[in-house]
């Protein structure tokens, strides 16, 4: 994907497919990697769905030079192919047999574990059993078991550690290796050379077990994470099963059945009653009712009927209708949609940016602290089996991971939880902001009203004498149909209701003015019809339709003039009706403490009339398009974080501007650039989900940072013996084991308790 930028700088996209992370401090040294190659203009690596998004300046790098640092660094890059059902498969498969391989480890590693305790329960609690086999007590039988696990079970972890050692690194792979191996080869020679380390004429002990339950339970850490972090990409899988697999295409006078990936652009394709509809395009013939609601969120079926668009993955409920493909594969909707979600996941939220810092310094850090461990245990107690295991238990507790799954897997529920509610949110960055929004700018037209307008008054200067109205009406018309203004297309349609036939005039010298109206000579007629503000520009007096103007605006109607020749000729009323749910938005946006406020080009008395009805208190009236962006500066000159709510395309400026751009689609323009959040129906209610859905995803955010620093800042001191002798059992290195598994595993599970999040009404 290319992205124009300033000066003529082009510059690329990539989203690159990771191999061989095993941690958060790997993640980072990819990141850092990537980062100082020339030309990489930015890089974000996600840890928990293994992923970098890199841009980069073509001219200074490539794909293979950067695929090349990764590799030096110890991993593998892939490119992300265009998303399909071959790659579902392929990752489904790919899932499933890491699955398989960590569940036969940990069975393994569990029953070899397990027998390896029995054999030394006696040793532990000081007391002969019986029922324990003398041969389990061998310390060569142990070693005979605990050697598979150390180095089949173990072998990622040595594997790892080794490959961080090559590039000067450390990583999580270093503390377990570093841990399991001083257990196990101080067990190695305590078992061959026992006279070396014999105290009070007693064998020493020898801590295979140790060894072989450090490595279970980490890997059992690892099978219940990799489970629960399958779940928190569920909302992408989930949106593409929506997808239908085939298409009935009409080639050469003949139905064939096609798979999606074979549709073209200008297929024409046959949808019958209950199917999906396969791809977007426009309906050629027949028509139906389509059920619209897992892309819009409106539960009623929508009529379709020739000249109609439909979108892909909607589902046709009654007529069987014919339909022209006109966006495929990528371009589709719902492809965007899932693009959209996709790229959210792989973003990183600013309050990441710390737990990014820590783990930086965090492996280095924790050897340092093994190393002193050691060295104080062994010079205060003399005691060298009291120094390891207090090492190893420093070693093999601190847990990376846990920081850096801490934010990524809370944005990746969040958004996909987001396009399960119809909103769709550009990235982390966004998502995060949302929470501190200040100050909501409503648009009016397609925002607070429903963009539908329609002519409920028209009255001329000369009355309905010799049949002048139809004539005016017919001018007016003529120009407005080359406008695309939603007042324009309500003048055309009123027209057309009114007995006039098509077509209508031509129209020379066509010209809008942004803001004001539209103008043209139709019959070597100048016509002109446009708003007060314009008129008195021109210089053109319409004192006698004043006191209709007022009593329309008054009653929230929205006013235009249409002057024929400088003189003022005709006065039209066009009400554009509130959508149900404004009233419902607006009021549970400010009881959460939020200024709502109405941004409109339309008339003050007009703009103020609507607001009462919403109970919108400020109102910026009057406004022309490029004076939108200004009105926002304006409110976060009040030191207010602010959102503006739009469609997208006449308020691209304003929706830039504001600190959180949130956009009303349509299901037809999903990808609207200029905003950070994506409303896909037109419920203005989905901008209190989006904002409660912010609050309750950095909820998460912090709970998980919580339980990362404080089960590190709390653990690694226990592990050290700080709590020594009150509690001197904490000093076990498998308890330091089995807490280090679990701390992963319960900040993804905490951040699985987003997928119940439901809106607050």
């Amino acid at each position: 994907m290319a992205l124009p930028q300033v000066q003529g700088l082009v510059i690329e996209a990539v989203n690159l497919r990771l191999q061989g992370m095993s941690c958060a401090s790997c993640a980072n040294t990819i990141e850092q990697a990537i980062k100082a190659i020339p030309g990489v203009n930015e890089c974000s690596v996600n840890f928990a769905i293994e992923q970098a998004t890199v841009k980069y300046n073509p001219q200074r790098t490539n794909l293979k030079t950067i695929q090349q640092t990764v590799a030096n660094a110890g991993y593998a890059a892939q490119p992300i192919p265009e998303r399909g059902t071959a790659q579902e498969d392929a990752e489904k498969a790919a899932r499933e047999a890491k699955q398989k391989e960590l569940t036969r480890k940990v069975v393994v590693g569990g029953i070899i574990s397990v027998m390896l305790m029995v054999g030394v329960l006696p040793n532990m609690i000081g007391i002969e059993l019986p029922l324990v086999p003398a041969w389990l007590r061998n310390s060569w039988v142990q070693l005979l078991l605990v050697t598979p696990v150390q180095f089949w079970c173990g072998k990622t972890f040595f594997v790892g550690a080794w490959k961080a050692f090559k590039r000067h690194t450390a990583d999580m792979n270093t503390l377990v290796a570093l841990g399991t191996g001083v257990a196990y080869f101080y067990s190695l020679f305590a078992t061959i050379f026992p006279e070396f380390l014999l105290t009070r004429d007693q064998q020493p002990e020898v801590y295979y077990e140790t060894a072989a339950m450090i490595i279970t339970l980490i890997l059992l850490g690892r099978l219940l994470e990799n489970r629960a972090k399958g779940k928190t990409s569920e909302a992408i899988r989930q949106l593409m099963g929506l997808q239908a697999k085939t298409a009935r295409v009409i080639r050469a006078s003949k139905e064939i059945d096609l798979p999606l990936e074979e549709v073209m652009v200008g297929d024409t394709i046959l949808v019958r009653p209950g199917e999906k509809i396969p791809v977007d395009g426009e309906v050629i013939a027949g028509s139906s009712a389509v059920d619209e609601s897992i892309v819009t969120g409106e539960p009623i079926p929508v009529k379709k009927q020739a000249g109609d668009e439909v979108i892909g993955a909607t589902i046709n409920k009654t007529g069987s209708f014919k339909f022209r493909a006109s966006r495929v594969g990528k371009d589709t909707v719902l492809s965007q949609i899932v693009k959209l979600v996709q790229d959210a996941q792989g973003s990183k939220a600013p309050i990441q940016k710390l737990a990014d810092q820590v783990t930086g310094w965090f492996v280095p850090g924790v050897i340092a602290i093994a190393i002193a461990t050691f060295v104080i245990w062994f010079n205060v107690m003399g005691n060298a089996t009291l120094a390891m295991i207090t090492a190893v238990s420093v070693l093999i507790i601190a847990c990376p991971c846990a920081l850096g799954l801490a934010t990524p897997t809370s944005i990746m529920v969040g958004t996909g939880k987001g396009a399960e509610n119809g909103i769709l949110i550009k990235d982390a960055e966004s998502l995060e902001l949302a929470h501190k929004i200040k100050a909501i700018v409503l648009d009016k037209t397609g925002t607070i009203t429903q963009g539908k307008p329609s002519v409920t008054n028209y009255i001329t200067v000369r009355g309905t004498a010799n049949g002048h109205e139809i004539k005016l009406l017919q001018w007016a018309a003529a120009v407005e149909q080359n406008s695309e203004h939603p007042l324009a297309e309500a003048i055309v349609q009123y027209a057309q209701s009114q007995g006039i036939q098509l077509p209508l005039p031509e129209v020379q010298n066509f010209e809008a003015v942004t803001g004001m109206g539209v103008e043209g000579i139709v019959d070597n007629r100048l016509v002109q019809i446009g708003n007060q503000r314009w008129m008195d520009a021109l210089g053109i007096e319409t004192l006698s339709l004043q006191s209709q103007r007022q009593a329309w605006e008054a009653a929230a109607k929205t006013t235009a003039w249409i002057a024929v020749d400088g003189k003022i000729e005709a006065l039209v009323g066009i009400a554009d009706a509130l959508k149900p749910s404004s009233v419902e938005a607006v009021k549970a946006l400010q009881k959460m403490k939020l200024e709502v406020v109405m941004l409109t080009g339309d008339n003050r008395q007009t703009a103020e009339a609507i607001a009462r009805e919403v109970d919108i208190k400020r109102v910026f009236a009057e406004v022309q398009p490029e004076q939108k962006a200004a009105q926002v500066k304006v409110l976060q000159a009040e030191g207010k974080i602010v959102a503006m709510v739009g469609d997208g395309i006449n308020d691209a400026p304003a929706l830039a501007q504001a600190d959180v751009g949130i956009a009303i689609g349509t299901g037809t323009d999903i990808a609207m650039a200029a905003s950070d959040i994506t409303l896909i129906s037109g419920d203005l209610r989905a901008i209190v989900t989006a904002i409660q859905l912010s609050h309750a995803t950095m909820r998460n955010i912090r709970q998980n940072l919580f339980f990362a620093y404080i089960y590190n800042v709390s653990g690694i001191p226990i592990a050290a013996g700080i709590l020594y002798p009150c509690f001197n059992w904490l000093l076990n290195p498998m308890i330091a084991g089995a807490a280090m598994a679990f701390s992963s595993v319960s900040v993804v599970t905490n951040a699985l308790r987003l997928r119940n999040f439901k809106p607050q009404t």
